[in-house]
């Protein structure tokens, strides 16, 4: 397998073998951001992955937040977040909303463990080499943290207007971004090509 990856800045191929566990490598022309080689990257974001997934589940089970103002109470939960937006009809941005923060997290989270999987156990997949182009194609597409930005940006507002409670969801849905960047940032662009490589080359006869 080629250990030469070329930089995504200014295209310079760099070797990138024999790098120690933890350590990442940039671009000795540009400083653009190569790889980061860790001996456990699959099985630390596939434990990242399945947690984040709990996470999110739980996240849309319970209330979100709630607030109280003037003897009057609401609570919402997280796929009301939507649901709102439609009913006052602003489908096209509830469904927005709704994509970028549940769907596509969850689609990126469902590629993360359909890939660590059969590298975790070293068998090779028919779907592994569409699922890391997918999972690398829409990766950018996630708004989890912007969301939750926006949330406390609100939060900040709304605090001067009414009496807002967390809800436990929220707490959920905070430790769902950091648990679900951790898996997408272990899971390595450069190292899983090179696993999917080498799985593949193994079960060749």
């Amino acid at each position: 397998m080629s250990t030469l990856i070329a930089c995504h800045g200014c295209d310079l191929l760099v070797d990138v073998a024999n790098l120690p566990d933890g350590s990442r490598a940039a671009c000795p022309r540009c400083s653009h951001f190569l790889t980061r080689y860790r001996h456990d990257a699959i099985s630390r974001a596939l434990a990242y992955a399945v947690t984040a997934s709990v996470f999110l589940v739980i996240a849309n089970s319970f209330s979100f937040l709630s607030m109280s103002a003037g003897g009057l109470e609401s609570a919402m939960t997280l796929p009301e977040t939507a649901l709102t937006l439609y009913r006052f009809g602003m489908w096209d941005l509830a469904i927005l909303v709704a994509g970028f923060i549940v769907f596509v997290p969850a689609l990126l989270l469902g590629l993360v463990l359909v890939i660590c999987v059969p590298l975790y156990l070293g068998h090779p997949a028919p779907w592994l080499i569409s699922a890391a182009r997918l999972l690398y194609s829409i990766q950018e597409w996630s708004m989890v943290e912007v969301f939750l930005i926006g949330v406390v940006v609100s939060l900040v507002k709304l605090a001067q207007l009414a009496d807002v409670q967390l809800g436990f969801s929220f707490w959920a849905y905070v430790a769902f971004s950091i648990t679900f960047t951790l898996a997408l940032t272990t899971l390595d662009r450069f190292q899983c090509w090179q696993m999917i490589e080498q799985v593949q080359k193994a079960a060749q006869p």
